[in-house]
């Protein structure tokens, strides 16, 4: 998949725990475990909004887009 996402990095960088953000959107800690992971097919604006609001950020700073092979480099060094 050539779009990444960056929530972990945007919540480490705000200092906010998983609980804290999951409760503050309103989803469970599981769904928020697998949208960092990026092992979801997709986001409602609703709740990528509602990460922004509680995040302070843009979706921008969330999503990422990679070209396929950047993707595989990443998967290869993590």
């Amino acid at each position: 998949m050539a779009i990444v996402i960056r929530l972990d990095v945007m919540m480490a960088r705000r200092k906010v725990r998983s609980n804290v953000l999951a409760r503050a959107i309103g989803i469970t800690e599981a769904n928020l475990s697998l949208l960092k992971s990026g092992k979801v097919k997709g986001l409602r604006f609703s709740t990528l909004e509602a990460i922004c609001r509680v995040l302070d950020c843009q979706p921008g700073d969330l999503l990422e887009y990679v070209p396929d092979e950047g993707v595989e480099a990443l998967r290869i060094a993590s």
